[in-house]
């Protein structure tokens, strides 16, 4: 059996020219956050939002929760993967950057299926389970502050209906969790939330060894 490839910036480019299928809009949102300076890391690998749009429809959502919005890439991929009556709800702290997403989530027609809250992702969560009661979510995805990953991931274990899919991204952290001398509160975060859901029976898990590490996490369903 063939081992780990190791993906160089030539094997990565390859693997873009033969499977990304982004546009216009999407490479444009893409330039315009490289443009914000130390921030364009934060921006979702176009694969990776390729690849949201993708779960979107093989679990057949309708439903869908983002923690963590920024200049909303994987917001707009997920909303253009959604039936007409999809909604998206979407929230982030910082009203600069979401201004950049709603420009472009208007340019691609896709506004009206996305719900914008802007505030404390974990408060927001809390307000949504007001509002909407649990399960009632089919997949939510992940990519905010990392010292807050494990109480976000709680919390959408109560918003996914059983079946459903939880989404976190960054679970390699720059490969820093691979390293004992990293010991900053992100990387200890991520380290620590990895360790606990290897051991999670509340759910089937898979962590990609892709962009900077994606888990998938899929709520066991009711015997």
């Amino acid at each position: 059996m063939a081992g780990q490839v190791e993906v160089s910036e030539r094997l990565l480019d390859y693997v873009r020219s033969v499977s990304l299928r982004d546009d216009e809009i999407l490479r444009d949102l893409v330039a315009e956050t490289a443009f914000m300076p130390a921030l364009n890391a934060m921006v979702t690998m176009p694969e990776e939002g390729q690849l949201l749009a993708m779960l979107v429809g093989l679990t057949g959502a309708h439903r869908v929760l983002e923690i963590g919005t920024f200049t909303g890439y994987g917001t707009l991929c997920m909303a253009r993967a959604l039936p007409p009556e999809g909604r998206i709800v979407t929230c982030d702290i910082n009203e600069r950057w979401t201004r950049v997403a709603r420009r472009y989530w208007e340019r691609a027609e896709v506004s009206d299926r996305i719900e914008l809250r802007l505030g404390d992702g974990s408060a927001t969560m809390t307000d949504l389970l007001a509002e909407l009661g649990p399960e009632t979510f089919d997949l939510v995805f992940i990519d905010a502050d990392k010292t807050g990953y494990a109480r976000y991931y709680e919390q959408a274990l109560t918003h996914v209906r059983p079946g459903g899919l939880i989404v976190l991204d960054n679970t390699l952290y720059f490969g820093r969790v691979a390293d004992p001398e990293a010991d900053d509160p992100d990387t200890k975060a991520i380290r620590e939330l990895n360790a606990s859901l290897l051991v999670d029976d509340r759910v089937e898990l898979s962590l990609l060894v892709m962009a900077d590490g994606i888990t998938l996490a899929r709520k066991n369903k009711r015997q």
